[in-house]
């Protein structure tokens, strides 16, 4: 399998606060990866520093073998952990948006998803639920030809059937060889869908396995482990 991502030694500062500590950190394409650990673990910083919001203090981190730039915004699509559409916008206009701004999104995969949860194109986003803004957000992002899917907290703060559609959405909806990254502390939701963990404390990486070995070689579900390491 191709590399997708990879980290070499990236550290970031934040004056005194060591975010990230000397992460080295390699993915593979055409995997759903939950990216673990417990809130002010890094998860956050580690994403945004994907996505070039960010600037490295140490290291370096490529994205199908090249810097955060114009090129890595082209083939990444990036969920953050707060809202961040003009909520004064219309579901219709936020899509002609994204049809303006990122050449491979699918307008018509879009809309689709919309009927499905019968989400009217023509409401305004303020009127939505909570729960209902983050599956308009979602929807936007899958419908992005992508090589990788950057979910920070996707499912955080929202309902179980909120919940239920967003984890259905992300693994109906995102391309064969493309690679999610899915950050979460709420591990029991999302395991199911995971081909690989990576738990991250305090900046450090902790551990990177297949879901399948945890089960076989340690006998114990990832959210009994992620308990266990991080004594939750």
């Amino acid at each position: 399998m191709k590399t997708i991502l990879e980290c070499k030694n990236l550290s970031k500062r934040y004056g005194r606060t060591q975010a990230l500590s000397g992460i080295n950190l390699s993915l593979k394409s055409g995997r759903i990866i939950g990216l673990l650990g417990p809130n002010g673990s890094g998860k956050t910083t580690l994403i945004k520093l994907i996505n070039g919001l960010l600037t490295p203090t140490e290291g370096e981190i490529l994205i199908d073998g090249t810097a955060p730039g114009v090129r890595s915004k082209s083939i990444v699509s990036y969920l953050p952990e707060r809202t961040y559409l003009d909520e004064s916008m219309r579901i219709a206009e936020a899509i002609d948006y994204f049809g303006d701004f990122y050449r491979d999104f699918d307008r018509n995969k879009a809309l689709k998803m919309l009927k499905k949860v019968n989400l009217d194109p023509s409401l305004r986003i303020k009127t939505l639920s909570k729960g209902n803004k983050e599956k308009v957000q979602l929807i936007l992002v899958m419908s992005r030809r992508a090589k990788l899917y950057c979910l920070d907290e996707p499912i955080a703060g929202v309902d179980p059937a909120a919940r239920d559609y967003i984890l259905s959405t992300i693994i109906n909806n995102y391309e064969p060889d493309a690679t999610i990254l899915l950050s979460t502390h709420l591990i029991s939701d999302v395991e199911n869908i995971l081909d690989e963990v990576v738990f991250i404390q305090n900046g450090h990486i902790r551990m990177q396995e297949e879901v399948e070995t945890i089960r076989d070689k340690e006998g114990k579900s990832v959210d009994d482990l992620f308990r266990e390491v991080f004594k939750c």
